[in-house]
């Protein structure tokens, strides 16, 4: 068992994701906000570097083991876009309705082959702020994009986000099978498992 983890965000959803697949692993988990954190400045151009800057200014600030996850949805026929913008997709100070509203803005100019998306989720675990060997995991998320929203569970995009194998978006699923397929359950399966091999062996 981990005593405490500190997870670099402050967003509730993610939080609470987060509580229920580290179940039975961590024994206290807390919001950097918790601790007065100041958040940091994501200015890495990809998932990891952003990642692994949350994850060590949360270590530093709190001298405690850190967790953060820099995730986003890509959209191929958009280069990518938005990726590590997506929480900010709209502006520096969006929130999820103007995000969401530039995105059916952006697929009114793409075909139906142009809507296939993914998220991608890379997560960052850090025993202290010097840690040179952070563990690092990811997961990816295949999905489809549609303009009308549906479903009013998850966050972000996840109305919009259409699973064809679940006939639902990512917005209606129940929050168990979320767990289960979304990139961030996959990611934080994949790290449990090496947190379970590497940190609760040592």
């Amino acid at each position: 068992m981990i005593e405490r983890l500190v997870v670099a965000s402050g967003n509730a959803g993610k939080l609470a994701e987060l509580q229920q697949l580290l179940s039975g692993l961590v024994t206290e988990l807390r919001p950097q906000s918790f601790y007065d954190v100041p958040t940091a400045a994501e200015t890495g151009t990809t998932f990891i570097e952003n990642a692994i800057i949350k994850a060590r200014n949360a270590a530093l600030h709190t001298r405690l083991p850190a967790l953060a996850d820099d995730s986003g949805l890509e959209i191929p026929a958009l280069d990518g876009a938005p990726g590590v913008r997506s929480a900010r997709w709209a502006g520096d100070e969006a929130d999820d309705r103007a995000n969401n509203a530039r995105l059916v803005d952006a697929l009114l100019n793409l075909g139906p082959d142009g809507r296939v998306a993914h998220y991608r989720c890379v997560i960052a675990l850090m025993r202290h702020a010097d840690d040179p060997a952070p563990l690092i995991a990811e997961g990816r998320w295949r999905g489809q994009l549609i303009e009308t929203a549906q479903g009013d569970g998850g966050f972000g995009y996840d109305p919009h986000f259409y699973l064809p194998a679940s006939g639902c978006t990512a917005a209606e699923l129940p929050a168990a099978e979320k767990n289960r397929q979304s990139h961030r359950g996959q990611a934080l399966q994949a790290l449990r498992r090496r947190l379970e091999a590497e940190w609760t062996a040592n």
